[in-house]
């Protein structure tokens, strides 16, 4: 569901695919049910039930997101800050009079 406040719409439809402010998923009960101020309007989108849902492509991106997350990161210096320079942990203050 997405509110158009400059139309005093709300739209039901498909579940979001990427966060949007204003953007709400709503289970199929309460899509339904949606009520809206006096004087707004709502747009409803029907949506195909068989053809909701993943395609391959989507399979394809799930597993490759899975692949690259399981892949080791090589082992990290702790002293290194990410300049190519090493770095102890301990730093020299000046004396503040």
């Amino acid at each position: 569901m997405t509110y158009v406040y400059a139309e005093s719409t709300a739209v039901v439809g498909p579940l979001a695919t990427f966060s949007e402010p204003h953007s709400y998923d709503l289970c199929e009960f309460h899509a339904e049910r949606l009520t809206v101020p006096r004087g707004w309007e709502v747009v409803r989108h029907e949506i195909d039930i068989e053809d909701s849902g993943p395609t391959g492509d989507d399979l394809l991106a799930l597993a490759d997101a899975v692949r690259e997350a399981a892949r080791p990161e090589p082992p990290r210096n702790p002293a290194d800050d990410g300049s190519g320079t090493r770095r102890g942990h301990l730093r020299v203050l000046p004396d503040i009079p």
